[in-house]
């Protein structure tokens, strides 16, 4: 069984929802998870997981949350070679170039990308709630 971290901010609730439902899809497929927030996970977690989910909202100019997510993501980026991550977020304006860059950085620090990204215009509709069980499955 493999384990798996879904750990995310979230400021309206939409990435939260997003969050869950990752965490259904890889619960679906058999894996261990747990749901956990910057306050509750760093880069000494990384090691305990055989995959995480970052989630986390467009803020700003397009960037990461920056006072909690972004500096526990950096202390991350050292953990992320070969290791098997997703990424999902929800945004209210611009066009996903946050994700972009986000990709990039974590596939410049050698992770795995188990599958497309997930994005989420504002609140997550069905279509956006299935792709978010379909990244859980890919990361179990």
């Amino acid at each position: 069984m493999s384990k798996v971290a879904v750990v995310f901010w979230s400021g309206t609730g939409n990435t939260e929802a997003m969050a869950n439902k990752v965490a259904d899809g890889a619960k679906a497929a058999g894996a261990e998870v747990q749901v956990l927030t910057p306050e509750t996970f760093d880069a000494a977690k990384m090691d305990e997981f055989d995959a995480v989910a970052f989630g986390c909202p467009a803020m700003g100019a397009e960037e990461l949350e920056e006072t909690e997510f972004a500096p526990m993501f950096e202390a991350c980026e050292s953990k992320l070679s070969g290791k098997k991550i997703a990424l999902f977020g929800s945004y209210g304006w611009g066009d996903g170039e946050w994700m972009r860059l986000w990709e990039e950085t974590c596939k410049n620090a050698g992770a795995v990308l188990a599958c497309e990204s997930v994005m989420a215009n504002e609140t997550p509709d069905a279509e956006a709630e299935a792709a978010c069980e379909a990244l859980g499955k890919a990361l179990a």
